[in-house]
């Protein structure tokens, strides 16, 4: 009674003043001491009592010990039970195998409790449990639902906990269909669900985006506690759909007997970072000071990402000084905010006091150097360098990426190919980090040199790689290798965007290739908009550099049939005819700017501007 209770002094006591001890008052205490590291040691040492007194260990004696033995984590102990209960023949007393396997799961020695699972004769439901939870805890996930399935196949039925540990399983896997199976399989086996169980099947669906299927379980859970509500949050939040994260927050705080905590803060403010922060974000982090989870960091980090989204840096510095013991996290925070809003120094600022506590990993160095590649600042960027090899991170694929973009922007090509020749198998981040550099410096031979190998190692290349060659091309006046990699690109599947459109008309628009660049975004311009608007902008001025006026009154009436008031278009249009000295069309285009811009502009001439006329007026 008294180890059951947890009074293991007193269960001591009373087994010592016993006249007469057993085998049972000595596995009574053995198992009182057996579950945690600091009675382990105990635990063996009535081992070592019981066998002086003559007894035997039997299977309760041996299930208790590798519990202990589990606690303390030391392998050699463990086996030597191992050899005890072959000894002993215990290998067929299922319990002690289901206990043994459970050890060696512990020990993340999944090879020897596979074997050991192997073994066992007959296999009830706390075996294929303890195997399956085994290897789900050492992130052998899959291998896992592997032995569920063998589960299912040898006739032997789940539990509620062989449910909840699947359904968890599916929920990290993102397995929404095995989850779906899982469900169904619960329900035709008319198995209780109790609130765990529930809650499993609520973050199964929330993690794998069906909240269709997630409001469905909710109608079924009776009195669903705080993780129920958590775990439909986060399933909102995965979906963007903040305000109703807000309105359940709002809830939650009505019911008294039940107070959010930091996580249902810290998914809330996730949720609504992209909505107005007057509205939503501001509000909430009173809320959060009002309850008192202002300094915790988990969800100050949260609070960081949405100032830092609603581009308020101020609010997000502010955290810096409020929140006491700052983790990897919310530094890293601090950092991708500044480096996204394109203030790089302060950026590199927040890594070297992040630096200073020691918190350093692989991402923050990456996004670190980043900020040193955009703001071309070597110096800073070395130091880095040298903290990365001083960290041993020097190796890892993002920060090799980041280093090969550093050196590339500011340069120093040798060594950002000494870097790339460094990497075992560098990924394609790495490759368009040193691709865009020789693009950048107008080195083409080896821009093409290095898109060769890219191919030949059969690495597909992504728009990154295509914008950095016609980038390349563009800048080198390069039209028949720019063709083909425009070609290469669509042969690959890839839709090219605005960026490499813009490439490819400037290219030949420079080239002179005037008609080409207008059939282009004519073909381009079934859906117009903007960016074609932009284009078509880029074409005009061609014209106007080319002198061609049959093309460019085309662009230009292309231009004013969508958007009329587009004086830039007039403007251009206006240069063209006076470098062709066609002066009543000038006289006329300057006519109907006037017109555009009001009565309060009319009689104001233009006046040329380094040969150009130019919409400034006279005064």
């Amino acid at each position: 009674m008294y180890s059951r209770c947890g009074s293991l002094l007193d269960a001591h006591l009373m087994f010592d003043e016993m006249p007469q001890r057993t085998l049972v008052s000595y596995n009574a205490l053995i198992a009182g001491y057996s579950h945690s590291l600091r009675n382990a040691h105990t635990a063996f040492k009535l081992l070592t009592r019981l066998n002086i007194e003559g007894f035997t260990p039997n299977g309760p004696t041996f299930t208790s010990l590798l519990q202990a033995s589990s606690c303390y984590g030391d392998v050699t102990l463990g086996s030597a039970l191992h050899a005890q209960i072959v000894k002993l023949e215990f290998t067929s007393d299922t319990l002690v195998q289901t206990s043994l396997l459970g050890m060696y799961s512990d020990y993340g020695d999944l090879q020897s409790s596979t074997k050991v699972f192997s073994c066992m004769v007959q296999k009830d439901e706390m075996a294929w449990n303890s195997i399956i939870v085994g290897h789900i805890k050492n992130e052998m996930i899959m291998q896992g639902l592997y032995f569920y399935g063998g589960m299912i196949k040898s006739g032997v039925l789940p539990t509620q906990f062989t449910y909840s540990i699947v359904l968890t399983a599916c929920s990290k896997l993102h397995q929404h269909e095995i989850g779906q199976v899982t469900h169904a399989r619960l329900i035709m086996s008319s198995t209780p669900t109790d609130l765990p169980l529930q809650n499993a099947l609520l973050n199964m669906y929330s993690s794998c985006g069906d909240t269709e299927m997630m409001i469905n379980v909710l109608k079924e859970v009776k009195n669903p506690d705080l993780v129920s509500w958590n775990s439909i949050l986060s399933g909102l939040a995965g979906n963007k759909d903040g305000e109703k994260c807000v309105e359940i927050l709002i809830y939650l705080h009505k019911v008294s007997f039940m107070k959010p905590d930091d996580y249902t803060y810290a998914i809330v403010i996730s949720a609504t970072r992209s909505l107005p922060a007057c509205s939503y974000g501001r509000p909430l982090h009173c809320q959060v000071i009002k309850s008192r989870f202002d300094i915790n960091v988990y969800v100050g980090s949260t609070l960081v990402s949405m100032y830092f989204e609603n581009g308020d840096c101020e609010s997000a510095q502010k955290l810096v000084t409020l929140v006491p013991s700052k983790d990897v996290v919310f530094w890293t925070e601090m950092i991708t905010g500044y480096a996204r809003m394109g203030d790089g120094e302060n950026a590199i600022k927040c890594f070297h006091e992040m630096s200073q506590e020691n918190k350093i990993d692989s991402f923050a160095l990456s996004i670190a150097l980043s900020a040193c590649a955009d703001l071309a600042a070597n110096n800073q960027g070395e130091m880095i360098h040298c903290q990365a090899v001083k960290l041993g991170y020097d190796l890892e694929m993002n920060v090799c990426g980041s280093l090969i973009d550093l050196y590339s922007k500011t340069g120093d090509l040798k060594s950002a190919e000494l870097i790339l020749s460094n990497i075992k198998t560098p990924d394609l981040k790495c490759w368009n980090a040193i691709l865009l550099g020789y693009g950048h410096h107008g080195n083409s031979e080896s821009a093409f040199r290095i898109f060769d190998q890219i191919v030949k190692l059969g690495l597909i290349p992504d728009e990154v790689t295509y914008l950095s060659m016609l980038a390349t091309c563009n800048h080198c006046g390069l039209v028949d290798k720019g063709k083909f990699i425009w070609s290469s690109m669509k042969q690959n599947g890839l839709i090219p965007g605005s960026k490499h459109y813009s490439c490819l008309i400037n290219l030949l628009s420079r080239a002179g290739l005037l008609e080409e660049a207008e059939t282009m975004i004519m073909d381009l311009d079934s859906n117009p908009g903007e960016f074609s608007f932009k284009l078509w902008r880029t074409l005009l001025s061609s014209c106007v550099d080319r002198r061609n006026l049959e093309v460019g009154n085309r662009v230009a009436e292309r231009i004013v049939s969508v958007d009329i008031e587009d004086t830039a278009a007039y403007t251009l249009l206006t240069n063209l005819y006076a470098l062709m000295n066609r002066w009543d069309d000038v006289a006329r285009m300057r006519r109907k700017i006037r017109g555009l811009m009001g009565e309060k502009d009319a009689g104001k001439p233009l006046r040329k501007v380094r040969g150009n006329w130019s919409m400034k007026m006279i005064p």
